[in-house]
């Protein structure tokens, strides 16, 4: 059996732009996605801190280093530009590596650059 679990987080990221006229997905940049070992068309969750709306949607990569975080297509309704959002990036895994497991947590600043990478972290 496989189960769905979280293997990475960014952890207050901020929404650079919201693309409505776009086919749909989540531009993010290259530092980041490397940060967290994200891959370009992986499923992620996006939950806008601003209004507790969840989208589920795949990574597009960025240009790296630039700090974009971008929402396209439909979630642009949802997205604005400057709201904080967590993304959490999707895996399918058995059981048996799932109980091995624990998120990589990249936090950010306002301009999303990495502030601090935890490997492995668990809430204390």
């Amino acid at each position: 059996m496989l189960i769905n679990v979280c293997i990475a987080k960014l952890h207050r990221a901020t929404v650079t732009d919201a693309s409505l006229d776009y086919v749909g997905s989540i531009t993010i940049d290259e530092l980041l996605l490397e940060a967290a070992g994200l891959l370009p068309g992986q499923m992620v969750q996006i939950t806008n801190l601003s209004n507790a709306v969840l989208w589920r949607t795949y990574i597009l990569k960025g240009e790296k280093g630039k700090g974009e975080v971008i929402l396209n297509g439909p979630p642009a309704r949802l997205f604005q530009k400057g709201d904080k959002v967590v993304v959490l990036g999707e895996a399918w895994v058995t059981a048996e590596e799932a109980a091995k497991m624990s998120p990589t947590v990249v936090f950010t600043d306002d301009d999303n650059r990495i502030t601090e990478v935890k490997k492995g972290w668990r809430p204390q």
